[in-house]
């Protein structure tokens, strides 16, 4: 079965998180892996344990994270969710990125502190696994509740890049998810390109078919401001930026960005890559 991967550090964002991603996991039929990262040196330079009683140390964070995980999962709501549990030893990007190479993930679900950007351990880990993790990512702010209405979903991009299958399949299944009658697709342009705007217009239709595409052009000298006012001028629940080294839209994401986009009430980003 398909899998959505928690990141768990035990805080309220990621609490938040998980909940989130039960609801999406309920809708989508899938299935939730709640997975947290012991640091290598954790449960050695401490008072309490040495390196004899390691195992004894691991044995009990395995344990802590399953009645973390249950205090979500014995939700009524929750209860035909498939869940379960892993602690990992190493740092959080090795141990989430193994676990994505081994098992099939659809999609990875962080949180985030968003009254203070993406400032602090939760933040910063959701900024670093944007950077290294290949598969679509979902963040979502302490505030963000999952809300059974079809929320507005925003696509920014250009259209030199190309989204992967795995990125198009997790567009289709959050379309699916939430019922979303249209979403809105923010064409970033740093040049004018109005020759090819039907055709990758058109191509964009053929690959999300579920839900009626909305299509606005930006030719703004600083991108960021135009994804700004867009957002500011039309409601935007939940954005979508598309990760590729030369995409003028990941350019644009970076911590100070992402603290911009989350205080103009935008619930959720979710990060694809090409």
């Amino acid at each position: 079965m398909k899998q959505i991967l928690v990141a768990s550090d035990f805080s309220n964002s990621a609490g938040n998180a998980m909940e989130y991603a039960l609801h999406l996991a309920k809708i989508l039929n899938m299935e939730v892996c709640v997975l947290h990262a012991i640091h290598p040196t954790e449960g050695i330079n401490n008072n309490t344990y040495n390196a004899i009683f390691i195992d004894d140390y691991y044995n009990n964070k395995k344990e802590a994270l399953k009645e973390w995980a249950a205090t979500y999962t014995s939700k009524d709501e929750f209860k035909d969710v498939e869940v379960n549990t892993i602690c990992g030893v190493g740092f959080l990007k090795n141990v989430i990125t193994r676990y994505i190479d081994e098992h099939h993930v659809e999609l990875l679900v962080m949180g985030i502190t968003g009254s203070t950007g993406i400032a602090g351990i939760v933040g910063s880990n959701a900024s670093m696994m944007v950077s290294v993790v290949k598969i679509p990512t979902l963040i979502v702010p302490l505030e963000t509740k999952f809300s059974s209405s079809s929320p507005i979903i925003t696509l920014a991009t250009d259209y030199e890049t190309r989204l992967s299958a795995d990125d198009v399949n997790a567009l289709n299944e959050m379309v699916k998810a939430f019922g979303s009658p249209k979403m809105q697709v923010l064409y970033v342009a740093e040049k004018s390109e109005a020759k090819n705007l039907q055709t990758n217009e058109n191509r964009l239709k053929e690959l999300i078919k579920d839900t009626e595409l909305e299509f606005n052009y930006i030719n703004e000298s600083r991108p960021l401001n135009g994804i700004m006012e867009f957002i500011e001028k039309n409601e935007t629940d939940i954005l979508c930026l598309v990760k590729h080294h030369h995409n003028i839209v990941y350019r644009l994401f970076n911590r100070s960005t992402v603290n911009q986009v989350m205080k103009k009430l935008v619930k959720a980003i979710l990060v694809l890559h090409e």
